[in-house]
């Protein structure tokens, strides 16, 4: 009996003391965990802390690296990279720069000064768009393009040849109706080749329908003073012309009318565009292979042409010769 009531007794004292070493056991190992935790976070932190030590040791190896290349440099040739001072004002001198001497303008044989260079470029100077244009027209009539100069002047020719042949309205209302031929044929081919291939191409003469074609004010402000310029030089050189105010000069107008009745009588107006065409085309050709002998023949009959002038003007009372 004894021996069972110790048994009874110390039973429970055991089953105390193994439920109080499980919780030391877990209590030391939670705090263990903490302990490791703990380090591993100083050691995060002392890894991305920057080592001032370090990048003080590179930036003072650079400062001296700089120093030994600055002193083997020459003195004038010293860099000012990564010198930061302030430069030293540059000592004003009192003395005033001497003015240069004006040049004086060369005297040309007639006695007076020639023009400045700067003033005769201003006035020899020419606009890009009338040198472009200019260009263009030289470049057609020599034949230096010659599908596009082929172009123009058969159409052109066709044109003159069929007004010498047909009315003006006849010639309009052809040309019209061959238009529209080739443009309608054209949008019904299109059409029906985008119905075929179920394509959304669009209309075949959208590019040029929303091409701007109109006329702007600029230009026709332009091109009208041109013509008002050129209309108003002819009025008053018929003027002078049949008021006679140089008698020479209107007996030229005069000679040059009586020559104009002759080939009136021989050819149309027409005739005489389709000749004036096809000479503008051919004319300019031949003149720059055969350049050296024609201007020979013009020097001669140019020369005949002035002493005929001047033995008349010599016979004809009041009329004095022009000083070249």
């Amino acid at each position: 009996m004894d021996d069972q009531t110790e048994i009874s007794s110390t039973t429970p004292s055991d089953g105390f003391h193994d439920a109080e070493e499980e919780e030391y056991r877990e209590e030391k190992h939670a705090k263990s965990l903490m302990d490791e935790e703990g380090d591993f976070f100083e050691r995060e932190a002392d890894a991305k802390a920057p080592d001032y030590g370090s990048i003080l040791d590179l930036v003072g190896g650079a400062e001296d690296a700089l120093e030994r290349h600055r002193s083997t440099l020459p003195r004038t040739e010293e860099p000012h990279l990564l010198d930061f001072t302030d430069p030293e004002p540059e000592p004003s001198s009192t003395s005033k720069p001497e003015p240069e001497a004006v040049k004086p303008a060369p005297i040309c044989a007639f006695g007076g000064a020639t023009a400045k260079p700067e003033e005769k470029e201003e006035k020899t100077s020419v606009t890009p768009s009338k040198s472009k244009s200019c260009c263009s027209l030289v470049d057609l009539l020599y034949w230096r393009d010659l599908p596009r100069t082929g172009v123009v002047f058969g159409a052109s020719l066709l044109l003159l040849l069929s007004l010498s042949a047909c009315s003006i309205i006849s010639v309009i209302s052809y040309m019209t109706l061959a238009l529209l031929s080739v443009t309608i044929s054209f949008r019904i081919y299109k059409g029906i080749l985008q119905a075929v291939q179920k394509s959304e191409d669009g209309h075949p003469f959208k590019m040029y329908l929303d091409k701007d074609v109109g006329i702007s004010s600029e230009l026709a402000h332009k091109y009208g003073d041109t013509a008002l310029v050129h209309f108003n030089s002819l009025i008053k050189e018929l003027r002078r012309l049949f008021l006679v105010e140089d008698l020479v000069d209107s007996l030229k107008f005069a000679v040059l009318m009586w020559i104009l009745t002759y080939v009136g009588a021989l050819f149309n107006g027409l005739t005489i565009l389709i000749l004036g065409l096809i000479g503008a085309f051919s004319w300019p050709v031949i003149y720059e292979k055969h350049q050296a002998q024609i201007d020979h023949y013009y020097g001669l009959v140019n020369k005949q042409v002035k002493d005929v002038l001047a033995k008349i003007q010599a016979k004809i009372p009041g009329a004095k010769p022009k000083t070249e």
